[in-house]
């Protein structure tokens, strides 16, 4: 590695070696077994309950852990329950935690803890505020059994609190559980991982330790479910928002593990015989163009629908993914190529200047500056939002793009104020595929009209009825209300599909045991 490339990595090296520093060394004690991590962002928010964006997710999966958990397959399987039964009618669930769950403090995790998570769970994740409406009460019978009273059944509540989204079903302690609306300071957590808040170093390191209290499942590893077993005994995440500097380390040996390896250099990497890249779900992720729909000119759905005929989804990604084996062109909100990847109602989506103008005419649009925050740290951001500003303004639209690092869009973008009081009007985001494939965690096509959904905060009421009748139908009874929900989406138009590709990780030769999974786990690696 050159010096200029030593020169250009925030502290890099550094990071790891103090990373290495603990009181718990002795000059007998082995090293420390340490799996050194360039994450795809930095982890601004410790509470995935206070944010969406997916960071905060891989780390809530590592600090924490959930009643249920999406397998492989992303069928739900028991993670703390040992077991559960639900009465004739449906209206009350009974469940029983297994033995040995602890805190990373050494208290036991009691059925107090699981009711107080639950409560503040059903408050924040959209599908579960639909599961709080009709709770009655959630009781204690003791220590490891509680019992959840419905007023009307909810076939579909394991799938619920398996599902993964940011917003998943973490449990904590119950003293660490905020006032509403407040993130949850403690990072004490339920999960393999402790996180390490002497090692934290903000924008540079991030250091998780196996937590020895953890007793994990015996059943093997599958996705998020299964036995989590810890095989290294630190991991690092070290920031890294240079994507050529963090492809470098990988392959000088500095780091062992890349989760967004830039598109540009895989070419470079797969032609390095001590790196392997491995694709860990099928489902590929959405590339999107969020409008802000609480103002003008997007306040409109004709103006967010103009949107779909300014954007040349080849432009986008070639742009922004580069190697066109890992991406496609899709304007089905639920995913081309999973079972539920209608397009139906989008068929003539694509660039359509004329079209475009005329909706955003209708739409009242004179020619107003509008705000676009965007980041470079993540790879594919960067140039989707250059090529996305330079079609807007082609199509007529005035554009002020604003760059900041990730932590500082995911802030502004939860800022309700208008666009010229620290707001915004539309950024470049994206959606894992696992969450964008079903009406029922797909975070940006839900449209409740009390801004309780995702920054953007668009409304549509019948979106909202038809999502719920998909949610109640049985299985084979949903493909109609699922076109249905396809063609509405695509006239009120929650967020522009940018494309979709799936995002392999990179990893050393050493390195073994990373697991097909629809979010990144670090349990189970090994390394020699």
């Amino acid at each position: 590695m050159t010096r200029s490339i030593l020169f250009k990595r925030t502290t890099l090296a550094g990071a790891m070696a103090v990373a290495f520093v603990t009181s718990a060394l002795a000059q007998t004690a082995p090293p420390l077994k340490v799996l050194h991590v360039v994450p795809q962002a930095d982890v601004v928010v410790t509470d995935p309950l206070y944010t969406t964006a997916w960071i905060s997710t891989i780390h809530g999966t590592m600090v924490w852990e959930s009643l249920f958990a999406w397998d492989s397959k992303l069928q739900p399987k028991p993670q703390m329950a040992k077991q559960w039964s639900t009465s004739p009618d449906g209206l009350i669930w009974r469940f029983t935690l297994r033995e040995g769950l602890k805190f990373h403090d050494g208290s036991s995790v009691t059925t107090t803890d699981v009711i107080a998570s639950l409560k503040r769970w059903m408050t924040i994740d959209l599908m579960a505020k639909k599961v709080a409406l009709v709770t009655t009460a959630m009781t204690a019978v003791d220590e490891s059994t509680f019992e959840w009273t419905l007023s009307k059944p909810v076939p579909g509540l394991i799938e619920t609190l398996a599902a993964a989204p940011s917003h998943f079903a973490i449990i904590a302690r119950a003293k660490d559980i905020p006032e509403p609306g407040k993130p949850m300071l403690s990072t004490i957590g339920s999960g393999p991982f402790r996180f390490n808040t002497e090692l934290r170093i903000s924008g540079a390191r991030v250091v998780y330790d196996r937590s020895p209290n953890y007793i994990p499942r015996d059943e093997p590893p599958d996705g998020l479910s299964g036995g989590r077993v810890v095989k290294v005994d630190r991991v690092v995440f070290d920031v890294q928002p240079d994507t050529a500097t963090a492809a470098s380390a990988l392959q000088a040996g500095e780091v062992d593990f890349l989760e967004r390896p830039s598109y540009d250099l895989l070419p470079t990497l797969r032609r390095n015989r001590d790196v392997k890249l491995q694709v860990l779900t099928p489902l590929a992720g959405q590339a999107l163009l969020r409008p802000n729909a609480l103002y003008p000119p997007f306040n409109d759905p004709r103006a967010r629908l103009a949107l779909s005929y300014i954007i040349n989804q080849d432009d986008e990604m070639a742009g922004g993914y580069g190697d066109s084996a890992y991406y496609r062109r899709c304007n089905s909100f639920f995913v081309c190529g999973s079972p539920n990847g209608t397009e139906a109602g989008a068929e003539d989506f694509g660039p359509n200047l004329e079209r475009a103008k005329a909706l955003l005419a209708e739409a009242g649009y004179k020619g107003e500056t509008l705000k676009m925050i965007g980041t470079r740290e993540i790879s594919y951001m960067g140039p989707m939002a250059e090529v996305t500003a330079d079609a807007l303004r082609k199509a007529g639209i005035k554009v002020d793009l604003i760059w900041s690092d990730w932590g500082s869009v995911v802030t502004r973008s939860a800022n309700q104020g208008s666009p010229d009081a620290g707001g915004w009007n539309i950024y470049v985001s994206g959606e894992p595929g696992v969450l964008a494939w079903s009406p029922n965690t797909n975070i940006f096509a839900y449209m409740p009209c009390d801004r309780s959904n995702l920054a953007g905060w668009p409304c549509d009421e019948e979106v909202e009825k038809l999502r719920a009748a998909y949610a109640n139908a049985p299985v084979a009874s949903r493909a109609p209300i699922l076109e249905q929900l396809q063609r509405r989406l695509a006239i009120v138009s929650p967020y522009r599909l940018l494309g979709q590709a799936t995002q392999p990780v990179a990893y050393r030769g050493n390195v073994h045991g990373v697991l097909d999974s629809p979010i990144v786990t670090y349990w189970n690696i090994s390394k020699d």
